[in-house]
């Protein structure tokens, strides 16, 4: 394994990490991989995520549990942050085309989907 490489953004970050786990069927994970591989994620979601202020965001799998880590400026507000992304367009949309896959509620927003982890180790001090 080589690693995965990082962004660097210019400004202090902090970061987010979520999680959530896909239906236990590998055909609907092959998908659910096609649909975020690139040129597949809808433009319009794209743009929403970068015009809410998220820097950078990556989805990780292992079997059916995802995990997210998005980096933002330390001056974030992740609740009017994700309340304006459920406004934006397409992004219920999106949401409803993606919950095929994962082992949530119909209807649910990302941030009702996507559970926040809580930080136990730090190697960084």
């Amino acid at each position: 394994m080589q690693g995965y490489p990082t962004k660097q953004h210019g400004v202090a970050v902090k970061r987010y990490c979520r999680t959530m786990n896909l239906k236990a069927d590998d055909a609907l994970i092959r998908e659910y991989i096609h649909r975020h591989s690139e040129g597949q994620v809808w433009p319009e979601i794209l743009e929403g995520i970068r015009s809410v202020g998220i820097l950078e965001m990556e989805i990780y799998l292992l079997g059916n549990r995802l995990f997210m880590i998005v980096e933002t400026p330390v001056d974030f507000d992740w609740d009017s942050a994700m309340e304006r992304l459920a406004t934006l367009p397409r992004q219920q949309e999106w949401e409803d085309y993606m919950s095929i896959f994962q082992d949530c509620r119909e209807g649910d927003t990302a941030d009702e989907k996507w559970m926040m982890m809580d930080q136990i180790f730090r190697l960084y001090e």
